[in-house]
């Protein structure tokens, strides 16, 4: 329910008074679950009805149990009712309207029956359904929670409070409706199966995978049906998560792909399967399941269907990288499980324990999840050191940093560990934006060297620099190092490495420079005036987005460049036009409002005491630099600044799209960049009205005009194109081919009449035919583009004809496909000279299949 979360709060219009869903859900907390009970899964689908301040209690009581009874005919002696203790209305709701015997409704505490998505926001009382397994057992001292006789199917949320951050109910303005109905339990009640496992949704994945084995489901230990419910929940998971476009990482969702991809390859070789179980030992076996999942899901979600190529090409890649380590794991995994199971019996020792380092080598070296080893490991009896896993996965992340930094110069080639001869590089841009600095080192084509003649491409470090190394998404400074008398060298860029050593990367325009020698660094104030507005607007930018959208929004990356920002944010919908109206407005207002910014080296605790928001991938020592707009904006930052925000200028919004599921990206202009795109729009602004005569406050309502005549036009050259189309049509209507009983028209109608047309003519003729005529018109529209329509009576269509897959022949000679109903479709192609050959084709495959019927 959470995308209808705003509308339960009143935050957002409701579009409709009510709403039924059917949503795919993964769920991967009690994953170890899945297999071993009846109903845990990973991945399910959850039936719902929902209603937004329209229909309430009485209605969504009455039409569950009508849903239950009625429609799916479940007896009545087989349902109980629970409701929350404190719901005297639903009580007698159900009693009354419903018909419910009064032993048959139970109260339940907060726990069971008092529904939040958290803990704030909208919340309420619940009442469940439940289908009891074994009636003869009685009404007395039930227990709706014996999962072994009930199981919950249908839950009613009666949405009518908003929690507050204080624990207080708040009621909503309007009370709504939200219901959840599992598809994967319903099925097994209906179904009259033991468990979920069994049903038609998930069984045909199951035994498929037995066969695979050599087994079959029902003849398989109570083991091996363990590790096929794991096969037949997880491949369902992966499937569904691949189409919908989350690819196997080991970050984020990509993760939860990646584990259950895993577990099924490992529960796969559990059960015996080699390779793919078909006889290729080098094979994978993931793709052919994935194939009865496709197949199974292609007439409820036709998008798994057409993204099967890429869920096959996904799944074969995970799983033999997989099984590449995978032997090699297990063999070890066995070793160091009996060393623990040995260790745990001698004197004075605990209980068994694999040990954190142990559990990171089988991560690191051979690709194992740690819930992978922590499951095989419990299946032994022996518990893992979880602790002792994230202290070396802590030491992996810091050195992996140092690496990366020192390696970094080397990858581009130096020789020698130059980090270790050179100190530090001070920076002094903050004050400053020239300096007398020394080369302290010089490398030319990645290789150090004592000198550099002119033209060349150089790297330098200097012990002190004013110029800003790339960090915290600002690019670095551009501008000049000049010798005094010899050279100058023109820098293009500058790169931190090493943690601390300022790489300038530049040309030599004249003379020669050594190592050693003294130069005058000299920053573009220019670019770098251009760098500052942008980078303190991003800060600003960061604070309107949560004042207009909401706290929740989070940075998830940056660029500050000299012409454009670019800021990249979580959220899971498109900024609202008005909202970015009113975050272009409110910071347009604090750069009017001339604020001071003031910057603090404090310690890193400090800083996160006074709530200042670290900038997104940006790695901080004990002692950070605070930038503070009092009143606006406090983060964590090493970027260079503007002094006051009227340096800014102004601010634009240029673009705002989604990069990612989940995360969109905003892209921006300030300082000298919004005064030049300004004059730009300004521009244009001014040569439309001179084009058009007016002036600029009367464009809007001008080209509002010229469209609505453009729209006017083109719908009068559609109903003339349609005209011509149709008196053609007719023509080729009243000569139609006899085949025996049946009547053919094909022919083509001109480059005139376009694709709507194109189709309307081939209706009108397929009417004039009746149900014995088979109509297929094309034509060619502008170079390049052909359309062909086939529309079949229904006689036609009983004789084993098929205007989808027809058309679709027919369309391949002229270099393109289509398809459509057996009785009505369309195709195109690229080939307008091959036209004429297509229709003789349909022509004579209409007369070959029709006179044989005849």
């Amino acid at each position: 329910m959470l995308q209808f979360k705003p509308i339960f709060l009143g935050q957002a219009p409701r579009q409709v008074p009510r709403a039924t869903t059917s949503q795919k859900c993964i769920r991967t907390n009690d994953i170890e679950n899945v297999g071993r009970t009846a109903r845990h899964h990973t991945f399910f689908e959850m039936l719902g009805n929902f209603s937004f301040g329209d229909y309430f209690k009485k209605d969504a009581i009455k039409w569950a149990w009508e849903l239950a009874t009625e429609e799916f005919k479940l007896p009545i002696d087989r349902l109980w009712v629970s409701i929350f203790q404190d719901d005297d209305e639903a009580f007698t709701l159900w009693r009354d309207e419903a018909g419910v015997q009064e032993n048959r409704i139970l109260r339940m505490g907060e726990e069971d029956n008092f529904w939040s998505s958290g803990s704030t926001g909208p919340c309420g009382p619940c009442s469940e359904l439940y289908y009891d397994f074994y009636p003869e057992r009685g009404t007395e001292n039930v227990d709706l929670g014996d999962d072994s006789r009930f199981i919950e199917f249908y839950n009613l949320v009666f949405m009518q409070y908003n929690r507050k951050e204080d624990g207080a109910l708040e009621p909503l303005r309007n009370k709504n409706i939200d219901t959840g109905l599992g598809l994967e339990r319903l099925a097994q009640i209906l179904q009259k199966v033991p468990n979920n496992y069994e049903t038609d949704l998930i069984y045909p994945i199951m035994e498929y995978a037995a066969n695979l084995a050599g087994l079959t489901y029902r003849d398989a230990s109570e083991n091996s049906k363990t590790y096929l419910k794991v096969i037949g929940d997880h491949s369902r998971a992966v499937v569904y998560l691949i189409s919908d476009g989350v690819t196997p990482s080991n970050i984020g969702r990509g993760y939860i792909v990646r584990r259950l991809i895993r577990r099924v390859v490992r529960m796969g070789r559990l059960l015996g399967i080699k390779g793919d179980g078909q006889g290729d030992i080098d094979g994978a076996f993931l793709p052919a399941i994935a194939k009865v999942v496709i197949d199974m899901s292609s007439n409820v979600d036709p998008d798994v269907q057409t993204n099967s190529s890429r869920i096959f090409t996904e799944l074969h890649k995970e799983e033999i990288r997989f099984v590449q380590t995978l032997e090699r794991g297990e063999k070890l995994l066995e070793q160091l499980l009996q060393d623990a199971l040995a260790q745990a019996i001698q004197p004075n020792s605990s209980q068994a324990v694999l040990s954190g380092k142990d559990v990171f080598m089988l991560y690191d070296t051979f690709g194992f999840p740690i819930e992978i080893t922590e499951e095989v490991a419990a299946e032994r009896g022996v518990s893992i050191d979880r602790k002792g896993f994230e202290a070396e996965m802590e030491v992996q992340r810091q050195q992996s940093q140092a690496a990366h930094n020192t390696v970094k110069l080397y990858a581009d080639g130096a020789l020698g560990d130059i980090s270790s001869k050179v100190p530090l590089t001070e920076f002094l841009g903050y004050s400053t934006l020239q300096s007398s600095s020394n080369i302290v080192a010089l490398l030319l084509k990645g290789l150090p060297v004592t000198h550099a003649p002119e033209g060349s491409e150089v790297e330098i470090i200097l012990d002190q620099t004013p110029f800003y190394a790339e960090s915290g998404g600002q690019i670095g400074d551009n501008g000049i190092l000049s010798i005094s008398g010899t050279g100058t060298i023109n820098i293009t860029d500058v790169q931190k490495i090493a943690g601390g050593l300022f790489l300038h990367k530049g040309i030599v325009q004249e003379g020669t420079i050594e190592i050693g020698g003294s130069v005058d660094a000299v920053v573009n104030s220019r670019l770098r005036q251009r760098a500052q507005a942008h980078h303190t607007a991003t800060h600003l930018l960061q604070s309107a987005l949560k004042k207009i959208i909401g706290d929740e929004v989070s940075q998830a990356g940056s660029l500050v460049a000299f012409d454009r920002l670019r800021f990249d944010f979580n959220l899971s919908r498109p900024v609202t036009e008005d909202e970015i109206s009113k975050i272009e407005d409110s910071i347009n207002e604090w750069i009017g409002m001339g604020v001071s910014l003031q910057t603090r080296v404090m310690t890193l605790t400090d800083a996160k005491r006074s709530g200042a928001i670290a900038m997104f991938g940006e790695k901080y020592g004990e002692e950070v630099r605070v930038v503070e707009v009092p009143g606006i904006s406090l983060e964590l930052c090493g970027g260079t600044h503007v002094s006051n925000t009227s340096e800014i200028q102004g601010f634009r919004i240029i673009s705002e799209q989604g990069i990612a599921s989940g995360v969109r990206r905003i892209e921006a202009v300030a300082g000298p960049a919004f005064v030049e795109y300004a004059i730009a729009r300004d521009r244009v602004v001014r040569q439309l009205s001179s084009l058009l005569k007016v002036k600029a406050e009367d464009l809007p309502a001008r080209i509002s005009v010229l469209l609505d005549d453009i729209r006017s036009v083109r719908g009068e050259a559609s109903s003339l194109q349609a005209k011509v189309a149709m008196m053609k049509a007719e023509v080729l209507g009243n000569s139609p081919l006899f085949v025996g009983s049946f009547r053919l028209v094909v022919g083509v109608l001109d480059s005139a009449v376009d694709v709507d047309s194109l189709r309307t003519a081939a209706e009108h003729v397929s009417k004039m035919l009746g149900d014995m005529g088979a109509v297929v018109l094309g034509n060619s529209m502008g170079e390049g583009k052909v359309s062909i329509v086939a529309s079949f009576g229904p006689k036609v269509v009983e004789q084993g004809l098929n205007a989808g897959k027809f058309v679709g022949m027919i369309a391949r000679i002229c270099g393109g496909g289509g398809g459509g109903r057996p009785n009505f479709a369309q195709a195109g192609g690229k080939m307008p000279e091959k036209l004429p050959e297509a229709l003789q084709k349909a022509k004579d495959e209409l007369q070959l299949t029709l006179s044989k019927k005849s």
